[in-house]
């Protein structure tokens, strides 16, 4: 039996893990989804579609939901987790115990741990420690395009190469196309400050700036990325690739986006709460802007349009005393 015949478990049953395992399971690898909400679960195997999330793309066959989560890691030799960044952690402590001896890791949260700073993948060796194998997946995918394979690329990071080649071997298909890089802290830190950086571009259209604006932002923005990315440990070609600038076009540009409709919302004068609310699914961008700002406090990162975000987000500034505040700022070399 190759790697790619053995099951997989996808813990988190949202739009994105439901994505994913609909993607492993595409290319006949047997796939088990998990999620936390019986009642969620029982419609999605009856239905054999999700409809709330992604109406348009039926299971294949070699997927199988799973309310229990023992049952669901019982033959799993990978194990993906695809929960929001806040119950990241403990979602590892419930799944440790069940791991097989064997069993390897990855995930396709986002996003820095607010209360430490840590990203995912420090995370994981807190709480597993450095025996398992590791990898993470990111990079520009929408999850109802992924849904209706549709064509697509993504990254996956891992200090392992053979276990990044086997998750890209087994979740690739006619439509689908995954990279390997061994840089998991710049794949982290791309998709956690691209969420923020959404949300600015949310409101810059919002607003009506207009195509510069948002090009500039987006590019001002990446330059900020990758900074920080650089300061902790990252390489620079990461942030030039699918899993940075990628990333950060697909999410600043179209509304599919959460992050961009937060900003958007903030823009015709919402509330975080009434435009989460009207969302409707976690908007990640909103909790990484506090968790960017303070990592890059600490690490020395200037970060002025994430900083910008971070007030009106935290600070009730106006969108346009955060446009006004970027643009007087004192004059400067490109880089």
């Amino acid at each position: 039996m190759t790697q790619s015949d053995k099951p997989i478990a996808i813990v988190g049953a949202g739009s994105w893990g439901t994505a994913l395992a609909i993607q492993f399971a595409r290319t006949g690898r047997p796939t088990f989804l998990w999620g936390h909400d019986p009642k969620h679960l029982a419609t999605l195997s009856s239905d054999r579609v999700n409809k709330k999330y992604l109406p348009d793309a039926p299971f294949p066959e070699a997927l199988q939901i799973e309310s229990s989560l023992s049952r669901a890691l019982g033959d799993a030799t990978d194990v993906l987790i695809v929960v929001p960044s806040h119950a990241f952690r403990e979602m590892l402590k419930r799944v440790k115990p069940l791991l097989l001896p064997d069993a390897r890791l990855c995930w396709a949260t986002k996003g820095f741990e607010l209360e430490t700073g840590k990203l995912p993948h420090e995370v994981v060796a807190d709480v597993l420690g450095d025996a398992v194998p590791k990898a993470v997946l990111s990079g520009p995918t929408f999850a109802n395009e992924v849904g209706l394979d549709l064509p697509t690329a993504m990254t996956v990071a891992s200090a392992d190469e053979s276990f990044a080649a086997d998750i890209a071997a087994s979740i690739s298909s006619e439509n689908f196309r995954a990279y390997t890089t061994t840089d998991v802290i710049g794949v982290e830190v791309g998709a956690a400050v691209k969420n923020v950086l959404a949300i600015g571009a949310g409101i810059s259209d919002g607003l009506g700036f207009g195509a510069n604006t948002r090009v500039a932002l987006i590019t001002r923005g990446l330059h900020e990325m990758t900074r920080l990315g650089l300061a902790l440990g990252a390489q620079a070609e990461t942030f030039m690739g699918l899993a940075g600038m990628g990333d950060l076009v697909l999410t600043c540009t179209d509304d599919q986006s959460r992050n961009r409709r937060m900003g958007l919302a903030l823009a015709q004068g919402k509330g975080v709460e009434a435009a989460q609310h009207e969302i409707g699914q976690v908007v990640e961008g909103v909790h990484a802007a506090r968790a960017v700002r303070e990592v890059a406090q600490a690490a020395g990162v200037d970060m002025p349009i994430s900083e910008q975000i971070y007030r009106v987000l935290y600070e009730d500034t106006d969108p346009r005393t955060a446009v006004s505040a970027l643009m007087g700022r004192n004059l400067k070399r490109e880089s």
